[in-house]
This record gives structure tokens, C-alpha cells and sequence, in this order.
């Protein structure tokens, strides 16, 4: 019963206190701004196009050397490709983790 009442009690005590700052502007400010046209690709799809190019590549014809920088120029792509990459991605365990503390906390 005790412990119940404190968890509630906290809970009250923690969305009480906002933030004053979100209203203190008066005209608000956007964090992000994008702008982007239709008319300039973006550097994902010039690196995607540059590893199509590479992909169609006849490389029988190319020596060992060549090879080897076609291989790291394709490294070095996926490299950036997966860094630009802006998707927030969970595991397995963070999921079963967020359930069982909603269940707990509801």
C-alpha cells in the first residue's frame, strides 16, 4: 500500500513540474529544416548510383589493382551509406524491456 501511494506520488511529482521554457518564445523556432528539391539528388543517391555503376562493371578486364580499389571505393560507400542512415531502430531485448516496465508502471 505504501509503496504504491510513493510510486503514485512520484509519478505526480514528476509531470508537475514542466518545462516554462516551450513557452517562453514567442514566435517558435523549427529544429529541422529541410529543403530540398526535386532537381538535386541527394548524396545517397549518388552513392547508390556510383555502387550500380560498379555493380555493372565488366572486371574480368580489370587487374588485380583496379580490383582492389573497386573493392574499398565499395567499402568506403556502405561505410556512409549506413551512417547517413537516420533510422532509430530497437532491439529485441529494449522492446521487451519498455513492455515490461509499462506494464509495471500501469
Amino acid at each position: 500500500m505504501n509503496k504504491s501511494i510513493f510510486c503514485i506520488a512520484a509519478t505526480f511529482l514528476l509531470f508537475s513540474f514542466a518545462p516554462i521554457q516551450i513557452s517562453a518564445t514567442t514566435n517558435p523556432v523549427p529544429l529541422f529544416v529541410s529543403i530540398t528539391t526535386g532537381l538535386e539528388p541527394t548524396k545517397s543517391d549518388i552513392l547508390l548510383s556510383r555502387l550500380n555503376e560498379i555493380k555493372a562493371m565488366d572486371k574480368s578486364t580489370l587487374s588485380s589493382v583496379e580490383k582492389k580499389a573497386l573493392r574499398t571505393e565499395t567499402k568506403s560507400i556502405n561505410k556512409e551509406l549506413r551512417a547517413t542512415n537516420s533510422g532509430v531502430y530497437l532491439s529485441t531485448g529494449a522492446i521487451i524491456l519498455i513492455a515490461v516496465l509499462l506494464i509495471i508502471l500501469l
